[in-house]
């Protein structure tokens, strides 16, 4: 079985793209296929045994669109894309020069002198050559027995052109038969000026949702330097091969994800982790793709490249999610699968009924509402509704750190009224730090320096959060007798001095006397949860280290946020339950679980969804996952495991709790303007549809002219797109 995302060509409405999609699902071996108006690009899972692209790619060409299945690359498709905009501008504006005389002729200066023949000398290339790929397509479709907007402009203007050519050239047929010639070459020229210009409009305003997308693909360099025995090759990134070593020097981008080999340079990983401090890369360090170099030079090994790379990871989460449809817009295909159909009948009942009306010009008014009806009713903004709210929204939360997997979690977001919280990680950094300190009364730097020597000697957690703390005092350099005792501590001799750092029961065992001040001060800790480590110098006890998983900044913040959003947390953590109270009394979350293997984290959580509520899951490790993929939104921290984030729905590249609440608000507004979009793709068809067909003639007299409803069609599109792009701010 084979997924990949394939370009479609020749699409035009929101009926196209079903159409599409109808010819690939039914094709024998294609199990899925999921084609986006917006982005038109199919989403095809086929097996290659049954069926090849080459297939499936000539059965789309027979139904008058296109597949292609070659590779391209992003340069060279957006390079296409580039020059199919400019071509489509450009036949716009040319239709648009030729249509104005067209229109100030057959509106205002109807007596002129061989004004007829003049529209139609203007008209015809505006419908031959500018307007010539409705007609095209139009007749593609036709052969399969298919309809789509393309069907609906065509019969329109088609007929509009050739009544009005019939007029210009046999005059004397109608006038012979009492009835006043009319001629609508304006009609059919502004239509297709208008819908020209519409879909100009839409393909400007449908690459800027894809801005944030580019901007990611733009961090990734193309071009690096490969050491090839002791010499500098140049090499574009995607030929790099895994194993090959990459000299990077100050101020480049790191092209490829590896790890350290030679030299050694400050980083910025802000784009990935949020940190704004660069960090320090010396030997055996991981580098990724898309930081940035700051002053020194330094020589890696590839070790991830092309799609691997933690930065084409995230490029491809946010391109599926962009092309993946939400279920509301499921329903919006099946609405636009039967909508085309729906508008021919209706302007053919609209034809009869004022053929057989009475009325003066009774056919002639006929033709003019049946042009009219099928003009207004083209499904553009219906099929643009949702795809472009979800581009815009997809790539508003790359920009944000917030990556999310597919188009559902944005409708699930919406309902979230329960969020289940891991806590290391999580709510806490998932490091152990020193967050207190008690000194003895003889406390002095040169312990301090000795203690930073002997804990810098061990390899310990513990030991390095000791070290981390004195990261100022230079540590002694006369250091013997060390030693490590698992499960106890460290000791060794500074000068004359013998140090003893660990628990409280070891160095009881030492005979270092574990009563005073500071053994009462440590009772506390250990009451919070907090770890605790003894220093003693000669048996003397002088110092005591207090060591937790020091809570995030910004986690006490978003929690408060989250709870006045009127969202319920519940935190579930495997540690002990003292720490939990603290971090939970700390935190402000209400309710907690501690010391919880996954799958109680898992019954827990179906607990709650039991009882009707909607349940957020948001974790790091492997030990969420299972609730994870149980929750109805999950959301994993980007420095977590690749499993959590594998089933995760959301993940937030910053690991900052701050982003759940920006998430759920964006959430909330996307389906917000989803329904906007939707209110008004309707309401344009809704009313107009009606007052196209004539309904208020009979009491006011109005008829609307196809002109005016060329116009209202493309304002409908521009309106939805324009209101999609409203979440990129």
């Amino acid at each position: 079985m084979k997924k990949k995302e394939i370009p479609v060509t020749g699409m035009s409405c929101a009926a196209c793209a079903l159409s599409v999609e109808k010819t690939l699902s039914n094709s024998p071996g294609v199990k899925s296929a999921s084609v986006n108006y917006a982005n038109h690009v199919a989403l095809l899972e086929w097996e290659e045994e049954v069926v090849s692209l080459e297939k499936l790619q000539k059965e789309i060409q027979s139904t008058g669109y296109g597949l292609m299945i070659e590779d391209v690359l992003r340069e060279d498709l957006e390079k296409m894309q580039l020059e199919a905009y400019q071509k489509l501008k450009k036949k716009t504006t040319y239709a648009g020069i030729l249509a104005l005389p067209v229109f100030l002729i057959g509106m205002f200066w109807m007596e002129m002198p061989y004004g007829n023949y003049i529209m139609w000398t203007l008209t015809t290339p505006v419908l031959l050559v500018m307007g010539r790929q409705f007609f095209i397509q139009a007749w593609k479709l036709a052969k399969n027995r298919q309809a789509n907007m393309d069907t609906l402009v065509a019969l329109s203007t088609g007929i509009a052109y050739i009544y009005s050519s019939f007029n210009t050239f046999f005059p004397e047929f109608l006038a012979s038969k009492g009835l006043e010639v009319h001629v609508y070459f304006e009609a059919a020229s502004v239509i297709i000026f208008f819908i020209l210009l519409g879909k100009t409009l839409e393909s400007g305003a449908k690459a800027g949702t894809g801005a944030a997308l580019k901007k990611l693909m733009d961090l990734q360099p193309s071009d690096l330097i490969v050491l090839e025995e002791g010499k500098e090759i140049p090499k574009k990134t995607a030929e790099v091969r895994t194993g090959e070593v990459v000299l990077i020097k100050p101020g480049q981008k790191i092209p490829l994800d590896g790890k350290v080999l030679e030299g050694s340079s400050y980083v910025n990983e802000s784009m990935l982790t949020g940190e704004p401090l660069p960090v320090l890369k010396e030997k055996d360090a991981k580098v990724f793709a898309g930081t940035i170099n700051s002053t020194g030079s330094f020589t890696f090994v590839a070790e991830q490249i092309g799609s691997e790379t933690f930065l084409a990871q995230i490029i491809q989460r946010v391109k599926s999610a962009q092309g993946s449809k939400a279920p509301i817009q499921k329903t919006v295909d099946k609405v636009a699968g039967i909508f085309v159909p729906v508008v021919l009948a209706i302007g053919l009942l609209t034809f009869f009924v004022w053929g057989f009306s009475g009325v003066q010009d009774s056919w002639l008014r006929g033709m003019l509402a049946l042009i009219t009806v099928w003009v207004i009713a083209c499904p553009c903004a219906l099929g643009l509704a949702t795809p472009t709210a979800i581009m815009a929204a997809m790539g508003k939360g790359a920009e944000m750190g917030i990556l999310i997997k597919d188009a559902e979690s944005l409708e699930k977001g919406k309902s979230i009224n329960t969020l289940i919280l891991d806590k290391t990680g999580t709510i806490t950094e998932g490091n152990p730090k020193v967050i207190g300190t008690n000194f003895s009364e003889n406390w002095n730097e040169k312990d301090a320096s000795a203690i930073k020597a002997i804990e810098s000697k061990s390899e310990h957690p513990l030991a390095i959060a000791i070290s981390d703390y004195f990261e100022k005092t230079i540590p002694e350099n006369n250091l013997s007798e060390f030693r490590s005792e698992t499960g106890k501590g460290v000791s060794a001799k500074s000068g004359e001095d013998t140090f003893h750092i660990g628990t409280s029961k070891w160095l009881s065992s030492l005979q270092v006397e574990m009563t005073g001040p500071l053994v009462k001060e440590s009772s506390q800790a250990l009451e919070e949860g907090a770890i605790v480590v003894f220093a003693a110098k000669n048996r003397e006890l002088v110092a005591v280290f207090k060591i937790a998983d020091p809570i995030k900044q910004t986690s006490i913040q978003a929690i408060q946020e989250l709870k006045q959003m009127g969202i319920n947390i519940h935190m579930l953590t495997g540690d002990q339950t003292k720490t939990a109270s603290w971090v939970a009394k700390e935190t402000g979350i209400e309710h907690f679980k501690a010391e919880m293997l996954p799958q109680d984290k898992a019954s827990y959580l179906k607990a709650l969804q039991s009882k009707g509520l909607h349940v957020a899951m948001a974790g790091d490790g492997i030990n969420d996952s299972e609730a994870l993929s149980l929750a109805d939104l999950s959301i994993a921290m980007g420095k977590g495991t690749d499993i959590a984030m594998e089933v995760a729905e959301v993940t937030l590249v910053h690991s900052d709790l701050s982003q759940i609440p920006k998430t759920l608000h964006l959430t909330k507004k996307t389906v917000k303007i989803i329904r906007q979009n939707l209110f008004w793709a309707f309401i344009y068809n809704i009313i107009g549809i009606p007052i196209a067909a004539g309904i208020l003639y009979p009491a006011f007299g109005f008829l609307l002219n196809p002109m005016i409803a060329g116009a209202a069609m493309a304002l409908s599109s521009v309106s939805v797109v324009s209101n999609s792009l409203r979440l990129r701010k």
